[in-house]
């Protein structure tokens, strides 16, 4: 959903509306809201690391970690809702644009995330040429860093 008058999508962006912009869903659907964007540039997003995520079920019994390539795949998630959010929406009829994540780059972890934690990805875009883009990311909890990584993802080909 964006306002006509500024082309911003409304914030903060739902579950739901993400649901219809990523093809992710339940257990591998890894953000619950966007909180802040500029298009084409950065985005916010937020992932809720509750107890009932299944992989804490054998990740490690008694001592649940989130395991960092799921962190991983957030940041990736984040990034595709930068570029699904930053480009107008295409007619219901269009098969909407998928995007791989192809390459991950200077990934690094630094605290390990576990239930009640809140993950705030950030998401940078640093360029996007021939339907690939390059991302900056990183995962906060309480404002420390605790993974990072730069990611490229492309569009899937007709």
């Amino acid at each position: 959903m964006t306002d006509s008058t500024t082309a911003m999508p409304t914030l903060p962006v739902d579950v739901t509306r993400i649901m219809d912009l990523l093809p992710h869903r339940y257990p591998f659907l890894l953000v619950d809201r966007v909180v802040e964007i500029e298009p084409h540039r950065r985005l916010r997003a937020i992932k809720n690391v509750t107890l009932n995520e299944p992989f804490f079920q054998g990740h490690f019994p008694g001592h649940p970690i989130m395991p960092g390539v799921l962190i991983i795949e957030a940041m990736a998630q984040a990034a595709g809702l930068l570029t699904q959010l930053s480009n107008p929406p295409r007619p219901a009829d269009e098969e909407k644009p998928l995007y791989y994540l192809v390459k991950v780059d200077k990934a690094r972890f630094s605290r390990i995330v576990v239930p009640g934690d809140q993950l705030s990805l950030e998401v940078e875009q640093k360029r996007m040429l021939r339907r690939m883009g390059q991302y900056v990311c990183r995962a906060l909890v309480d404002g420390e860093e605790v993974a990072g990584a730069e990611i490229l993802c492309a569009e899937r080909g007709p």
